[in-house]
Order: C-alpha cells, then structure tokens, then sequence
C-alpha cells in the first residue's frame, strides 16, 4: 500500500503506531512532515504537505489517539 498526502486517517494511524511516545498535540508541523516523509509507504510529492493537509493529519491523529 503506497500513502499520498490524501490518506489522512491511514498516515495518523501509521504515525500513532510508530511514534507512540509522542503527543501529537504538542507536534509542530516541520516534524511531522519529516516524519511523514519517512514512513515507509509513503510515496507523494514532499511539496505537496502544506499546512491544511499537515493540520488535517494531526487532527486525525489526535482522534486516534484519544
């Protein structure tokens, strides 16, 4: 399975299971691009992870989390 930018939910839960000593309310958004980056599965444009899409992907994994 190849993540893109738009698989919101499935990178939180990636990023939950990898990371799960991290809060991710606390997480500021050029470390979870890195850390997006470097999932596995992960196979999109680094340019394309502006903010709205960041937000929305530590939205989720706040969700996940709770």
């Amino acid at each position: 399975m190849s993540l893109q930018w738009n698989d919101v939910l499935d990178i939180a839960i990636e990023l939950a299971e990898s990371k799960p000593e991290v809060d991710p309310r606390y997480v500021n958004f050029v470390d979870l691009h890195r850390w997006v980056l470097a999932l596995p599965d992960f196979s999109d444009d680094p340019q394309r992870g502006g903010e709205k899409v960041l937000e929305a992907i530590q939205a989720a994994w706040i969700e996940e989390a709770d």
